[in-house]
């Protein structure tokens, strides 16, 4: 097998994609690779990540570089690739005097679906959202959360291959927002269909993400699996308890495991361990709290997480 047919499929991908809006740098010569399944696309707000969704949709041309997406170019191919990519924006722009099924069926239409199929995928894809007995309502009399799911059945009704979902749990409560995401996740596994999920919440990212592209003031900070750059969580947490004799016992364990080839994290009496097998560290750490005399109040294995990998930027 060659070399190229091993590797993995991208279904969107740019090379030094820069967006200016006069001096400013919305993106920054991004080069990513997104990969088939879910990927989440994070960032604070005002990190770039709806206008790298415009750019990916062809609807603003970069101001210098390029994308692909699905095998096309959003700049010359617009169009068709916009038939085979179904979004939900994040602002709340349904028409509240459509029914939901009226509103879902217009935009399968849109995407060129015949007017019988897109009337029974409209109904077909609400119920898929949960929304099955609603579908007649009109929108505006709609809840957040249904509008919400509203918006993530247009989005699928025409089969895509792929969805782009901006913030799709903004303005929800914590209830719906894990329900949103299970749906999600669901739509995706289930319809095998490539999702890429705009959140400034890592740990919605974390919950329904393979993969992850990370923005930070237009630049990409990370672009991989969430297993690579996360890790499978080793490491423990050290945490002593904090007592005037013998004085300086905790510096002495800090020291004790550095001088062992533990890396050390401390923070207060809290020290993160790392760098060796969780055993080894456990051992290493008893033998330390030993040696120097202090107390330990809680030794546990230590689970990292994306806030710990992008702790100190914008995110």
């Amino acid at each position: 097998m060659s070399e190229s047919s091993s590797e993995p499929a991208v279904i969107a991908s740019t090379t030094s994609l820069t967006q200016q809006f006069g001096s400013t740098v919305a993106l920054d010569a991004l080069d990513i690779r997104m990969r088939p399944g879910v990927t989440g696309l994070v960032g604070a707000n005002g990190a770039g990540k709806t206008t790298l969704l415009n750019a990916l949709l062809g609807l603003r041309p970069p101001t210098s570089g390029s994308a692909t997406v699905l095998g096309l170019d959003p700049r010359s191919q617009g169009a068709a690739l916009r038939a085979q990519v179904g979004f939900a924006p994040e602002r709340d722009v349904l028409p509240d005097e459509m029914r939901a099924v009226d509103f879902v069926r217009h935009l399968a239409q849109v995407r060129g679906l015949p007017r019988s199929e897109a009337r029974t995928r409209a109904s077909d894809s609400l119920w898929l959202v949960g929304l099955g007995e609603e579908r007649t309502r009109t929108l505006g009399t709609m809840s957040t959360g249904q509008r919400q799911r509203v918006k993530l059945a247009q989005a699928v009704a025409s089969d895509p291959q792929l969805v782009l979902l901006d913030e799709p749990t903004s303005g929800l409560d914590p209830t719906q927002r894990t329900e949103m995401l299970t749906l999600i996740g669901e739509i995706s596994n289930e319809h095998s269909v490539n999702v890429v999920l705009s959140s400034h919440l890592l740990e919605e990212v974390e919950r329904v993400c393979d993969h992850i592209v990370a923005l930070d003031a237009g630049r990409l900070i990370a672009d991989g699996p969430i297993t690579e750059l996360v890790g499978d969580g080793e490491g423990i947490t050290l945490e002593l308890v904090d007592i005037a004799e013998p004085a300086g016992s905790v510096d002495e364990v800090e020291r004790l495991l550095t001088r062992a080839g533990v890396e050390v994290e401390r923070t207060g009496t809290t020290l993160r361990l790392g760098g060796q097998g969780r055993d080894e560290l456990s051992d290493r750490a008893r033998d330390a709290v030993a040696e120097a005399g202090a107390r330990i109040r809680r030794l546990e294995a230590r689970q990292r997480t994306l806030a710990d990998l992008f702790e100190g930027s914008a995110i």
